[in-house]
C-alpha cells in the first residue's frame, strides 16, 4: 500500500467508484478553496477526446480550481453527445468543488469509443460529496487504468511544496506532455511565469517519454498553484517541478505495459537539442532495441541501425559516431568477450541507459522508455475483452 502524501495547502479532494471500473475507485475531484493560477498541456491528436477540447478552453485565461477524471472511460470518438456528456461532468464536478464549470478540467481515460455512464454520475454527484481527502496517494490509485502502482511525488521549493501524481503505462508517444499527469502547488506565481515555466519543464519529462510509439487521445498534464505559501524563488519552484515531473517520468516508463526494464537514452555531440531529442526517441522507439534490452543481448547494432533511420539528418556521419551501454563503449572499439559478458550482466539490471554521441555540436537530450515483452502483448490483445 503506498504512504500517504498530503496535498499542499489549499487543496482537498474526492475519490469514489461509480461502477466504471469493477471494485475500485474510478472518479477523481480535486478541489482547490480559490481560483488558481494553472496551466496545461494537451495531446496533438486528431483524434482528441471531449474532455480534451473542453479543457482547452477552460484553462485558456491561466485559471483553475478543480480537476476531475473519469478512469476507465475515455469518452473519446463520440461525437456531439460526448461533449455534452463532458460538459456535464465539468458541472457536476464543480458543484463538489464549490465553482464555476469553466474553471474545471475535466480529464478521461480508458477505453476509447464509450460514452461515460452519466445516469451512475448525475447520482453520484447528486449526492453531494464533499471533498474531504488530503492524500495524493488516493488521487493517484483512483486513477490507474493497467498501471501496476500508483505514481505520487513530493517536493518542496522554499516555503511551498509541489505534489504530483500521474497514469499511464501504454498508448504512450507523447505529443505534448503524456497520459494525465497533475501537479498541485502551495507557492505564488503569476500564471504567464507558471505557463512557460511548465512548459520547459514538460519538454524534457513528460513530452520525452516513449513506451510504445503510439500517441493517446487523451493525453493532458496540468498544473495549478494555490497560492497559499507565498512568493517563492522562481529557480527553486523549477527545479522542483523539474523534479516531481522527472521522478513521475521515470515511475511511467519503469511501468511501461508488460515492462521489465527501464531504458533510458541519452544523445549528445548533436548540431543542437532538436535534433539529440529525434536520434534519442529513434533509438528508444526501435522495437529491436527494445527487444534486445529485454534479452540482455548487448547488440549495438541495432542502435546504430537505429540512427540511421534518421536519413533527413544529413550531418550524422558514422564515422564520427559513439555508441555506448552505461559506461562502456561499443562503437568504434570493439569490445571482447569478457566485456560481452560483462555487458549482457549490466543489461540484465532494473535500468539500462544507451548513450550516443554524434560528434557534430553541443546539443543533448534525454529520453526514457522500456524494453518489450510479451507481457505487453498479453495486455493490450485482451484490453477490452
Amino acid at each position: 500500500m503506498t504512504a500517504a502524501v498530503p496535498l499542499p495547502r489549499g487543496f482537498r479532494a474526492h475519490v469514489a467508484n461509480v461502477g466504471i471500473k469493477d471494485d475500485t475507485d474510478d472518479l477523481v475531484v480535486v478541489a482547490a478553496e480559490h481560483p488558481c493560477t494553472a496551466s496545461a498541456v494537451f495531446t496533438r491528436s486528431r483524434f482528441a477526446g471531449a474532455s480534451v477540447e473542453l479543457s482547452r478552453a477552460h484553462v485558456a485565461d491561466g485559471r483553475l480550481q478543480a480537476v476531475v477524471c473519469v478512469s476507465k472511460n475515455a469518452n473519446v470518438a463520440t461525437g456531439e453527445d460526448g461533449r455534452r456528456d463532458a460538459a456535464e461532468l465539468a458541472a457536476g464536478a464543480a458543484r463538489v468543488a464549490g465553482c464555476t464549470a469553466s474553471d474545471v478540467l475535466v480529464t478521461s481515460t480508458g477505453v476509447i469509443g464509450r460514452r461515460y455512464p452519466l445516469g451512475r454520475l448525475r447520482a453520484h454527484f447528486d449526492s453531494a460529496p464533499t471533498p474531504e481527502l488530503t492524500d495524493a496517494a488516493a488521487v493517484a490509485t483512483a486513477m490507474m487504468t493497467t498501471d501496476t502502482h500508483p505514481k505520487v511525488v513530493a517536493a518542496t521549493a522554499g516555503e511551498a511544496r509541489v505534489v504530483g501524481v500521474a497514469k499511464g503505462v501504454g498508448m504512450i508517444e507523447p505529443d505534448m506532455a503524456t497520459m494525465l499527469a497533475f501537479v498541485f502547488t502551495d507557492a505564488e506565481v503569476p500564471a504567464a511565469e507558471l505557463d512557460a515555466v511548465f512548459r520547459g519543464v514538460v519538454a524534457r519529462t513528460f513530452n520525452s517519454l516513449s513506451i510504445d510509439t503510439d500517441t493517446s487521445t487523451s493525453d493532458t498534464a496540468a498544473v495549478l498553484a494555490s497560492g497559499l505559501a507565498g512568493p517563492v524563488d522562481p529557480t527553486e519552484l523549477e527545479a522542483a517541478l523539474g523534479s516531481v515531473c522527472t521522478s513521475l517520468t521515470r515511475m511511467l516508463a519503469s511501468d511501461g505495459e508488460g515492462a521489465s526494464t527501464l531504458l533510458l537514452v541519452d544523445v549528445a555531440g548533436a548540431r543542437d537539442d532538436d535534433q539529440a531529442k529525434r536520434v534519442a526517441k529513434a533509438v528508444v522507439n526501435s522495437p529491436l532495441v527494445k527487444t534486445a534490452v529485454h534479452g540482455a543481448d548487448p547488440n549495438w547494432g541495432r542502435v546504430a541501425m537505429a540512427i540511421g533511420k534518421c536519413s533527413d539528418d544529413v550531418d550524422i556521419d558514422q564515422e564520427r559516431v559513439r555508441i555506448a551501454f552505461g559506461d562502456t563503449e561499443v562503437y568504434p572499439a570493439p569490445v571482447d568477450e569478457a566485456g560481452l559478458a560483462a555487458l549482457e550482466s549490466y543489461l540484465a539490471g532494473d535500468e539500462v541507459r544507451i548513450v550516443v554521441d554524434l560528434g557534430i555540436g553541443d546539443g543533448t537530450w534525454r529520453v526514457y522508455g522500456c524494453d518489450l515483452t510479451d507481457g505487453y502483448v498479453r495486455i493490450n490483445a485482451d484490453y477490452t475483452t
